[in-house]
This record gives structure tokens, sequence and C-alpha cells, in this order.
């Protein structure tokens, strides 16, 4: 095993104090702080000196509650502007394909709507026409289903103008996706969502939205494979793990669910 590397210990405590205010919903008192951190109130109350005097921390002359100070914002905007959701996704992916033994892809929205911009092929490939480039129908795919519970009425209208330039189609196509809105519904509830053989037979999927800082769906991520081998029951293995690896990404991006 590799060894640890050796760290500064005074950080190592103090960093405990940036971790409980983080955590916090709002400001908080020495007292509740040094709790948090597990630290006597006067050792906790020196490092808050420092963190102050850094711009890390800032106090309330008024209240003398602490809160994150300039220099925290400027280091989380300066992280989330070098954050790559593609590029994090797509470390992520491997991982996922190998444990669950699925075929992995990354979509994310282009202007005809769910656009794949990864896809990796497991052990055992299965015979489903997706490269980088490929749209993903918003109605019948599990990718859509993600993007089409989560992404603007605006943002589907301008998809369907691009891909449907007869205005009756168009409008053909907009009621079908009206007639699935309790299925996108829980699609938000589960945050998941599955397909059984549709549209492609004898394949099947899941796929999970993954959000940035605001809130906002970034990219969805699915992992697909031959229906024989792939367990569609919502509890199952494969459905925790996409779940939980597009959780995950969204934490690293900043996302925060409320």
């Amino acid at each position: 095993m590799a060894k640890l590397q050796r760290g500064i210990q005074s950080i190592d405590v103090g960093g405990r104090l940036l971790h409980a205010l983080s955590r916090s919903d709002g400001s908080m008192m020495l007292k509740e702080l040094a709790e948090a951190a597990d630290m006597p109130a006067a050792k906790a109350h020196a490092y808050l000196v420092s963190f102050c005097k850094l711009g890390l921390m800032e106090q309330d002359p008024a209240t003398g509650r602490y809160d994150l100070g300039p220099l925290a914002l400027e280091l989380g905007l300066v992280s989330l502007n070098r954050l790559d959701a593609v590029k994090i996704a797509t470390r992520e992916m491997a991982g996922l394909s190998q444990r669950t033994g699925q075929s992995t892809a990354i979509a994310v929205w282009g202007n005809y709507g769910p656009t794949i911009v990864r896809f990796e092929q497991s052990v055992r490939p299965i015979h489903v026409n997706m490269r980088t480039g490929t749209v993903m129908a918003l109605g019948q795919t599990a990718t859509g289903y993600v993007f089409a519970a989560h992404v603007t009425p605006a943002q589907i209208d301008a998809a369907l103008a691009a891909t449907s330039p007869d205005i009756k189609q168009r409008a053909a196509a907009k009621r079908a996706l009206q007639s699935l809105e309790p299925e996108f519904a829980a699609v938000r509830k589960r945050g998941l969502a599955r397909a059984q053989g549709n549209p492609v037979p004898g394949v099947n999927a899941f796929s999970a939205p993954v959000f940035d800082h605001a809130g906002e769906i970034v990219l969805a991520l699915t992992a697909l494979g031959s229906a024989a081998e792939f367990d569609v029951a919502w509890g199952s293995l494969i459905a925790q793990d996409v779940r939980a690896t597009a959780n995950s990404i969204s934490g690293r991006l900043g996302y925060r669910a409320t």
C-alpha cells in the first residue's frame, strides 16, 4: 500500500472548522463551530482569528457569528470555473462499466436534444447504434427521459424545431411528450430512468441525471446492456450504481440536494 503523505497537523485540525461551516445552512457562533469541529472553544477561536485574517472566514461585528469569507468565495468560484463535467464523468464511467459489466454512455443536451459524447463498450458487446454524435429520442430512451424530465419547455421546443421542420409533426411530438409527464415526474422522484427493450429490442438501460452547482442538468450517465444480463429491477445493483455514480459526479460539480 502506498504510504500516506505527511501533512501539517495544525492545518488538518483547522480544516475541521472550515468543513463544519461549509456543511452548515448559515453562519455559526463560536460555540457551535467548536462543537461541530469537536474542539475546545478557546482552541477554535485561535484558528478563527487566523482564518478571518486570510479572508477564509469573516465575523459579523453585530452578532459575533462566523461565516465563509471573500477568499473562500473566490476559491469556490475559481474551482467551479475549472470543472469539466464531461471530463469528470468520463473518468467515472470506466469504473461503472467495470463494476456492472455493462456498456456506459454520457450524453449532453445539444441543438437536437440528448447527444452522446462518450461511449464505452463493455466486454460483452451489444448490437446498438450508439456512437459520439448520436441523438437519443426524448420519449423513447432512458437518456431521453432523463433530459425530458429536467430541461425547460423552451429547450424541448427548440430541439423539436431543429429535428421536425413540419409544424404538425412538431405539435404531435410535443403532445406525445406532454402525455408522458407522469413518467417524467417519476424520473425526477427516483433520480433514475429505465428502458426495457425499447427502442432497441433486447437492450435494457438505466440513466441518471448529473447536476451542476446551480442545480441545472449538465449530462446524463447511462448504463445499457443485453436484456439477458441486465437486471432492470429498480433496486438492482446496476440501478443503484448508476444513480450513486451520477450523484457522486454531481457532488464534485458543487451540487447539493435540497
